[in-house]
């Protein structure tokens, strides 16, 4: 709306993807921040609380919390990027695409495990990983039929792309959007940990489509110049202001939790921006923990099964540091340093090409 408001009244400001970014970020903040408590009340009087692992003790007093919370702050980024963004911008349509299908499947899976009280009675893993391939198989279909993203295949510090995918690209990004969904489902299961890396990992993906989005920049520093990427910007600050709101009441000791209602989408919207900027093997840098802790259960789970002996204690690996009596606390925000640390490695390799 408000670059329309652009067009129709000639406020020059308004044309500026920063500027409507900066107001997308804090449209959703405060959105999030004001609906989250009249959310959480809601949740609990109707008992959608969130089903505890049952092996993992520590958790006992979290069985109470409730979740799905990743609904609000979802709709709250939808809201503000309506306000804020060109809305014939096919990146844009497949940017919302992406956050309401995703977050559609993950409520599915969320209510299912309400209704049962049981972690492990959403849908089913075939049924999930399913609807998350055909969701992707959408998003990917529009970038290729749809839009003037190039097939083309990227590797960090190389200028020049290494071979064009084709069609192909199509099942490579299929599995670049269910890899990054799943895996920030799988480290959602510390009060925050989730939330801070995805944010750095906004902020990231952020800069490199702005960056591919602009003719100069993009000619500066040898990436490739995409038309129209940089308004998904807009959608990127929205959700990084969506998900500080609801930071707030998600950090340690928790009040609500995401949900896959807000992991699945929040993880395929990263493997989104990835896709768009071209930097899919970068996207292992920019969600290095969202990586080790999708490791630590292929390991745990290849070596129990063919050594029959465990790598870790318990996996994810964040419950290996639990079983070890570290503090929750200091796991998750050890785990945020690791994130930025990874995410400022990742803006650095821009310059090395």
């Amino acid at each position: 709306m408000l670059y329309y408001i652009y067009e129709f009244l000639d406020i020059n400001i308004l044309h500026y993807i920063s500027v409507r970014a900066g107001i997308a970020f804090f449209i959703s903040f405060i959105i999030t921040l004001f609906a989250m408590p009249k959310y959480i009340k809601w949740a609990k009087a109707k008992k959608a609380n969130q089903p505890i692992n049952k092996w993992v003790k520590a958790h006992e007093n979290k069985k109470f919390t409730p979740t799905m919370g990743g609904a609000v702050f979802i709709a709250s980024t939808i809201v503000a990027t309506l306000l804020t963004a060109k809305l014939d911008n096919i990146y844009v349509i497949g940017g919302l695409a992406t956050l309401i299908g995703f977050a559609t499947i993950g409520l599915k899976d969320d209510l299912g495990k309400v209704l049962n009280g049981d972690n492990l009675k959403g849908l089913t893993a075939k049924g999930k990983l399913a609807l998350q391939a055909v969701a992707a198989a959408v998003i990917a279909s529009l970038l290729v039929f749809a839009s003037n993203m190039p097939t083309t295949f990227y590797v960090p510090f190389l200028k020049t792309p290494l071979f064009d995918m084709g069609y192909f690209a199509i099942a490579f990004w299929i599995l670049v959007m269910l890899a990054a969904s799943n895996a920030v489902n799988i480290t959602d299961g510390l009060d925050g940990l989730a939330t801070v890396p995805t944010i750095f990992a906004l902020a990231t993906l952020g800069v490199i489509v702005y960056l591919s989005g602009h003719a100069i920049f993009a000619k500066y520093l040898f990436l490739p110049n995409i038309k129209g990427i940089g308004e998904v910007v807009i959608i990127a600050s929205a959700l990084a202001g969506g998900l500080m709101g609801f930071l707030w009441y998600n950090s340690y000791p928790a009040e609500v939790f995401m949900g896959d209602t807000g992991s699945l989408s929040i993880g395929a919207f990263l493997g989104y921006m990835a896709i768009i900027a071209k930097s899919e093997i970068l996207l292992i840098l920019v969600g290095l923990i969202f990586v080790i802790e999708t490791l630590s259960v292929l390991l745990q789970v290849g070596s129990y099964k063919w050594r029959g002996k465990r790598v870790f204690l318990m996996a994810p690996i964040h419950h290996h540091f639990e079983m070890k009596n570290w503090a929750e606390n200091k796991i998750i925000v050890r785990f945020w340093m690791i994130a930025f640390i990874s995410n400022l490695i990742a803006l650095i390799t821009l310059k090395i090409r």
